[in-house]
């Protein structure tokens, strides 16, 4: 009768340990990507690629389609401060 309980804790300990340690390499990939693709805009010239769109909708919380130029180079510009 326990033994469902006992289960659960044990996933429920498993699911914490992965979190604590994939947490730290997921932030560590967050960090690169940032610098990557900010490095792509700064690099290239409206529209960008449906990943850098992606990504850029994310960071100015607009959707991709209502992004603008002008949007960007000031995202940009207040990155490099």
């Amino acid at each position: 009768m326990g033994a469902r309980r006992i289960r659960r804790e044990q996933i429920r300990h498993d699911q914490k340990l992965s979190r604590r340690e994939n947490g730290q390499l997921k932030t560590k990939e967050r960090a690169r990507r940032h610098l990557r693709l900010l490095e792509l805009v700064q690099k290239g010239k409206f529209p960008y690629t449906p990943t850098v769109m992606s990504w850029l909708s994310t960071a100015l919380n607009t959707p991709a389609t209502r992004i603008t130029p002008e949007a960007v180079e000031k995202y940009v510009a207040a990155q490099k401060k």
